[in-house]
C-alpha cells in the first residue's frame, strides 16, 4: 500500500486528547496513548501537521468560542505547536460548508500548507473524519475508539488501532519518498 503523504492533519477529540464533550477547560486536557510520541515523530521527520475539529457547543451556546481557543492552546502546549487549526463553530443543523463531513476545513489546511489534498492524510476517530478526507481527496486513517459505530469501521479504507499506529501505516507508505 502505497501513499505519498507530505502533511498530516488530525481530529482533536478522541484522536489528540480524551474527548470531554463541549470541553471549555485546559485543565482536562489529557493526550491519547501513543499521541504524543507519534507526533514526535513526524516533527523530527519533517511533516506539516495540523488540527480540523468540530466543535458545535460554540454554537449551541454550551461553551466560548474563547474558551474552545483555551483548550487548543492547551492541547498545543502539552502536544507540541501544529502548523495549521481549523475549528468549526456550526451546529450541524446550521449547513455550514466546514463541519466535517464536508471536506471544507481539510481543503482550506491543506492550501494554508501549500500542498495538495492527495498528499495529507488526515487521521480521525468517527466516519465524519473520514468522509471529509475522501470528499476532499486526502487519504482518510480512522483509529476507532468506544463512540465509532460499527458500519463506520467496516467502511473506512484505512483503520488503525491507536495514532501511532496509523502514523505507522502511513508512514510505511511514503518512507524513502519525502
Amino acid at each position: 500500500m502505497e501513499h505519498d503523504i507530505e502533511a498530516f492533519l488530525f481530529d482533536r477529540d478522541d484522536t489528540l486528547i480524551v474527548d470531554v464533550p463541549y470541553n471549555g477547560d485546559p485543565s482536562a486536557v489529557v493526550p491519547m496513548p501513543t499521541v504524543e510520541k507519534a507526533l514526535e515523530r513526524l516533527r523530527s521527520l519533517g511533516f506539516p501537521l495540523g488540527v480540523v475539529s468540530n466543535q458545535s457547543g460554540i454554537a449551541r451556546g454550551i461553551v466560548s468560542a474563547e474558551a474552545v481557543q483555551r483548550v487548543n492552546d492547551r492541547v498545543a502546549e502539552v502536544l507540541g505547536g501544529f502548523d495549521v487549526w481549523r475549528i468549526c463553530p456550526h451546529a450541524p443543523e446550521d449547513g455550514c460548508e466546514c463541519r466535517k463531513p464536508r471536506p471544507a476545513m481539510i481543503l482550506s489546511a491543506a492550501a494554508e500548507l501549500g500542498i495538495a489534498p492527495e498528499r495529507v492524510a488526515m487521521i480521525g476517530d468517527i466516519g465524519a473524519d473520514v468522509a471529509a478526507a475522501r470528499a476532499a481527496g486526502a487519504v482518510a486513517v480512522l483509529v476507532p475508539t468506544a463512540r465509532t459505530r460499527p458500519e463506520e469501521c467496516a467502511t473506512a479504507p484505512l483503520t488503525a488501532e491507536t495514532v501511532g499506529d496509523a502514523v505507522d501505516l502511513l508512514l510505511a507508505g511514503s518512507e524513502g519518498r519525502r
